[in-house]
Formats: C-alpha cells, sequence, structure tokens
C-alpha cells in the first residue's frame, strides 16, 4: 500500500466548512463529548434535525474542523473530555467566529441563544502550533489541549489560568478582490523569485495546495509554471492567474463553496469557471471532508503499523536465525566426541603412560561425555528455534494477507494488524510465566473470518495463530473439516460440517478458500488437504495452531474462486 497524500485543510476549506456549519448547527445544544486521540475531540451537538457532530483536531499535521458520522463510543473518560463536557455542561452553541485570514476559529457558547457568551471554544489551525482551548467570559483559560511553556515559545507561552492571547499575525497582506492587475502583478514581483514562493510570503492564506489550485487544472502545468521566477511569466500567463486569483476571492467573499476532487490538488472547495457540474458529493461538504480526513488518516495509521510489524518480524527472523545458526554449529561440534574418545583410549594403551598423559586423556573422557550429554540439549534447543522461525513465517504470510487484500475494508485490516501484533508481542516476547497465565486469562475470545457457504455452513478462517488454533482444535465438533494448503504457511479454515451435510459446492469452497489464505495464492491450482478436525494432534511445546493430523485426503483448489466468493460476499467497508 503506497502512502497516500494528505491535503491539509487550508483557509479555503475551513471557511467552506463554517459556511456550512453556520447553516447547520447555529443554534444547538451541546450534549457530549469524547477523545478518541490524543490530538482529536469530538463534539455532540443537538439541532433540531438531530444529534450533528463535529471533529476538531489539532494534530501537527492534519490539524481540521470537519463534520463525521456518529463515531463510536471512544474517550468520554479522558480528562481534557471531562473538563469540556463539565465547562460546556447545559450551553448552547450560538457562534461561529473567524478572522480575516488567520486559520483560528472560535466556538461561541451561552445558556441560551440571545445571552452573552459564557465559554469560548478556541480551535488554531497552525501546523506544528495548532491547539484546542476552552475559555471563560473573562477569556481566561479553563483547559487546553498541549501547554506551551517559556523554553518552548518564548513569543506565545500558554497555560491555564492564563488570559488568551491570540497568535501573532501572518506575514505578508491581506489578499483583496480590489487590487488591480498591475498592483497584484507588482507586488509579487518585488523579489526576483519563484511565484510559489512569491504568492506564499506576499499574500496570507495562500497554502501549497491552493498555490497549484490558483495556477492550473493540470498538475503538470501547475507545477511547472510555480518553479518559473516572477521575471519569466507572460502577460498572457499574469492575465490567466489573475482570473483564477479573482474567481478564488469571490468565492471566499460570497461564501460560494463546491466540493470538487479533479485537479492539480486532493480537493478543491471553490470554482474557477463558475461550474458546479463536477461536484462529486451528496452529504454535505464538511461531511466529505470529514470522510477524506478519516480515510487517509487510517490508511496513514495502517501503512506505519504495517511497517513496524514487518521492522519487528525482520528484527525477531534475524535473531532466531542467528541463535539456530550458533545451535547448530554447537551441535555440530558434538561429533567430535568419538574421536576424542578414541584419542583418549589410544593414550592409554601406551606402555607406562606418565602422570601428565593420564590427567590429558581425563580431560579428553570429559570432554568427549561433555559433548555427548549436550547432544539431547541443542537439538531441543534447535527445535525451540525452528518452531518459533515457523510462527514467524507463518506471521509473515497473515501480514502479506493483510497488506494485499482488496476486499477488506481499512479498519478492518488495521484492527487484524493489531491483533497480529498483540499475538506476536505475546508468543515471541520473552515473559514470566506469570505474565504469561495473566496474560491468557485476560485474553478476549479470538474473532476469526465467517462466511456462508452456498449450502448454508459456516466455514471459519484463522488470521492469526491464535485463531487458527480456536478454530481448529478449541471451537471443533466432530464432524467439522480441516482444509489447509500442502506443504505451505497458510490459514487454517474450518468448514462446520457437524451443523448440516456438506456438498460438493461447498467443500470446494472451503478448499478455495485455504488456497488463497496461503502463501501460495499465486498459482493457478493449489493441492489442499481436508482432513477431519479429529485427526488433528497439538504438537507439544509447539506454538498455537501449530498441529499434525492423519488419514488426510488431497483435493485441489483455485486461489482465485476464493478471493471471487470473497469479494462478492461484501464483508467489508
Amino acid at each position: 500500500m503506497a502512502p497516500a497524500a494528505l491535503q491539509v485543510m487550508d483557509l479555503s476549506s475551513l471557511r467552506a466548512v463554517l459556511s456550512e456549519l453556520r447553516k447547520e448547527v447555529l443554534p444547538s445544544r451541546f450534549e457530549k463529548v469524547q477523545q478518541p486521540e490524543p490530538h482529536t475531540l469530538q463534539l455532540g451537538l443537538r439541532t433540531l434535525k438531530g444529534l450533528v457532530w463535529l471533529e476538531l483536531s489539532w494534530r501537527a499535521d492534519c490539524p481540521r474542523l470537519v463534520k463525521i458520522t456518529p463515531p463510536p463510543r471512544l474517550g468520554s473518560g479522558s480528562t481534557l473530555a471531562q473538563q469540556i463536557q463539565h465547562g460546556l455542561r447545559q450551553m448552547a452553541l450560538i457562534e461561529l467566529k473567524q478572522k480575516g485570514f488567520d486559520r483560528v476559529v472560535e466556538c461561541g457558547l451561552a445558556h441560551r441563544p440571545g445571552e452573552p457568551i459564557e465559554r469560548t471554544l478556541v480551535l488554531e489551525l497552525m501546523g506544528r502550533h495548532s491547539n484546542l482551548l476552552l475559555l471563560d467570559r473573562q477569556r481566561q483559560v479553563i483547559t487546553l489541549g498541549r501547554q506551551v511553556r517559556n523554553h518552548q515559545s518564548r513569543v506565545r507561552p500558554i497555560g491555564t489560568a492564563d488570559i488568551y492571547v491570540a497568535p501573532p499575525p501572518m506575514q505578508g497582506r491581506e489578499p483583496s478582490s480590489k487590487e488591480s492587475l498591475k498592483r497584484w502583478k507588482d507586488i509579487l514581483c518585488l523579489v526576483p523569485t519563484k511565484l510559489r514562493s512569491a504568492l506564499q510570503q506576499c499574500y496570507q492564506g495562500i497554502s501549497p495546495a491552493l498555490a497549484l489550485q490558483l495556477v492550473d487544472d493540470d498538475a503538470k502545468k501547475a507545477h511547472a509554471l510555480l518553479e518559473l521566477s516572477v521575471l519569466e511569466i507572460t502577460d498572457e500567463q499574469w492575465q490567466h492567474l489573475y482570473h483564477r486569483w479573482s474567481r478564488w476571492l469571490d468565492c471566499l467573499e460570497k461564501e460560494r463553496f463546491t466540493m470538487r476532487f479533479d485537479g492539480p490538488s486532493s480537493y478543491r472547495v471553490w470554482d474557477c469557471d463558475n461550474s458546479t457540474s463536477s461536484s462529486s458529493f451528496t452529504d454535505g461538504l464538511s461531511l466529505t471532508l470529514g470522510s477524506y480526513y478519516r480515510r487517509h488518516l487510517e490508511t496513514q495509521s495502517l501503512n506505519q503499523l504495517a511497517e513496524d510489524l514487518q521492522k519487528r518480524l525482520c528484527q525477531w527472523r534475524q535473531r532466531e536465525e542467528q541463535a539456530l545458526g550458533e545451535q547448530q554449529g554447537r551441535l555440530n561440534e558434538t561429533s567430535q566426541s568419538n574421536s576424542l574418545q578414541q584419542q583418549a583410549d589410544a593414550m592409554l594403551c601406551l606402555p607406562s603412560p606418565s602422570k601428565d598423559l593420564i590427567n590429558q586423556t581425563q580431560k579428553l573422557y570429559r570432554k568427549a561425555q561433555k559433548f555427548r550429554r549436550s547432544v539431547p540439549v541443542l537439538k531441543t534447543r534447535i527445535e525451540h528455534h525452528q518452531q518459533r522461525l515457523q510462527l514467524i513465517q507463518g506471521s509473515e504470510m497473515f501480514l502479506e494477507d493483510l497488506l494485499g487484500t482488496s476486499w477488506e475494508g481499512r479498519r478492518e485490516r488495521s484492527i487484524r494488524l493489531q491483533e497480529l501484533r498483540q499475538e506476536l508481542d505475546e508468543l515471541l516476547i520473552s515473559q514470566s510465566r506469570n505474565r504469561q497465565k495473566r496474560g491468557r486469562r485476560n485474553q478476549q475470545p479470538p474473532s476469526p473470518l465467517e462466511l456462508t457457504t452456498p449450502g448454508g455452513l459456516v466455514v471459519q478462517i484463522g488470521r492469526n495463530h491464535r485463531q487458527n488454533d480456536w478454530i481448529s482444535l478449541r471451537q471443533a465438533r466432530p464432524g467439522d473439516l480441516w482444509f489447509h494448503a500442502q506443504e505451505c504457511p497458510g490459514s487454517h479454515v474450518v468448514l462446520k460440517a457437524s451443523n448440516g451435510h456438506a456438498e460438493e459446492a461447498d467443500l470446494q469452497l472451503a478448499a478455495d478458500l485455504a488456497a488463497h489464505f496461503s502463501r501460495a495464492r499465486g498459482n493457478q491450482r493449489v493441492p489442499v488437504v481436508m482432513v477431519p478436525t479429529s485427526n488433528l494432534q497439538r504438537i507439544p511445546g509447539a506454538g498455537p495452531g501449530t498441529v499434525r493430523y492423519r488419514d488426510g485426503n488431497l483435493c485441489w483448489a483455485e486461489p482465485d474462486r476464493g478471493l471471487q466468493h470473497l469479494s462478492a460476499s461484501e464483508l467489508l467497508v
């Protein structure tokens, strides 16, 4: 999965969201708040049409104010959420204010519409300086997202009980539709620099994404023109740029916003040609932006989690291979025991051996005996490291499956990755016996993937080692059938034939799924072993999900058929 480029919420996006939210949530009654992430709050506001959820985030790489769908209950017990819940109880949101070209939003709340503002929730969307603050009537800080100490900022330290001071003014001029083409061009040409730098340095509110949008709808042309010096731009190009500049300002002043996903950046909230036919949303601009950011943040989180897991698996594999090599080398040394024994015997057969020779002979005997005693110990260690390597190899297969799947959603894959990481921490990181027992006692029951066959039977698919162990050995009943790709790392697949008669189509589907959820999924046909679960046996000392079997039947499966069934099952999102 390639990391998706995330477009930061700039002034134009913020103005568009506020324009829509003022119509939808003013006035509204504050009802609940929760903090699902360290730098994100979710507010529930009650309107005449129902409960509306807003997401306010001061995360450095993605500060935002958007509308979201009703979120899961998560984070209502955090300290910040409790402080805001107490501070805003029984209050109404009556104002959403944003001045000039600063990305600072003030949410004014009073006891009733028309009464003086009692609390102000301030959201500052300023990159790594972003913050969220709750102010009282005297604009004194009640609580805030992050304290800014003196050593962190000499310009504007701020903490609880301080009087709120607005951020320092932005550099550059405020864009104005009253500026003529000549005046606008002269300002940009004061310093012979690239057009990109001139736009962002001379005027406020010009983000990198907006600069691209102002130049051209074609990404290549936009990037090329932004890299030109202002002295190299032709009069015709200046006319074109000024037309788009004027159109952008007109959209801001008249609050005519529309959501577009074409152009040189990921999205755009203004239209340069008065056309609204390309708007590609039906849920509202703010909610569409909320979905956009949530989708990209989930993808980023998924990629980071996958990279971390890949790195840890690689480190564990290297460590186990090194340890296995060391133990194998020591086992190879024990082959000298017979040679040492023979040397000692030959020395004792000499006529009149000296005292030193007898001592040397005894050392050889002791060394030979030590080698022989160490053989079973070394074999046990080698078997231990081999089993751990099998666990790692299986986990690598599970990871490949999660990253390569096209039918499963980001959120579900993220949950699966977290389960896999937690499982590996428990299985591969050394822990005390008491801690292991406590972990097993507090562990949630596994949740394997379940599908329904054409005959109405349930098929269970293990997506990690514990799920394999759960469906194959702990939850299996007499009559259930176990499927696994032959001599290949893969998931355990169990057809719950104990609940009914398994038709040929049911057996074939289970085999196809076992082939798809294996490292052999790239082949057109894969040999799959089918075994009654009663013929499975756990291997003593091995990791979870490691089994041996007897009396298995071989069948042929096609991984692509399994994938087609998964795609048609609508498991996901």
